[in-house]
């Protein structure tokens, strides 16, 4: 079993910007139910089909399978829940961890979120000076919420 340690916050600021190039994500939600989501995902040229458990306080047991293209673009279009999740994500190093930085567009036009994934739910790390309020425990922020309760309407 995988299990997922991370930690989400807004981004303050754009100097994050030059640190990285923008790689496209499109994904959906044949489930979302906060007691276990399955997640089809493109990126790039790749298809993933991701099941992840409930959320305890910062972890999760994580599951994820690529699987190809096509069909993760036929379940996209045709069984995800709508709106689909459109993003760019930027993977950033710093202080000897990957931050990436998610830019949401579509429903979720203006979030801009930062994940860090850990090892230890305490392990200590740096934040970058464009980092803001952690939101780890706020369902909202979750990418399987932002489906039913879009950015845009808050």
């Amino acid at each position: 079993m995988g299990t997922e340690i991370e930690r989400k916050f807004l981004v303050t600021e754009n100097s994050w910007r030059s640190l990285a190039a923008g790689v496209k994500y499109r994904q959906g939600y044949l489930n979302s139910a906060k007691e276990r989501t399955v997640r089809v995902r493109t990126i790039d040229d790749k298809g993933f089909l991701t099941i992840k458990g409930i959320t305890t306080g910062a972890s999760r047991a994580e599951y994820e399978y690529e699987i190809p293209v096509g069909d993760a673009d036929a379940l996209l279009d045709n069984l995800c829940e709508k709106p689909l999740i459109e993003k760019n994500r930027y993977k950033i190093d710093f202080e000897g961890f990957v931050w990436e930085v998610d830019e949401f567009f579509g429903e979720n036009q203006g979030l801009i979120v930062a994940e860090v994934e850990l090892e230890s739910e305490d392990q200590a790390f740096e934040k970058p000076g464009w980092i803001g309020e952690e939101v780890t425990g706020d369902p909202k922020y979750f990418n399987s919420n932002l489906i039913n309760n879009p950015y845009l309407k808050w």
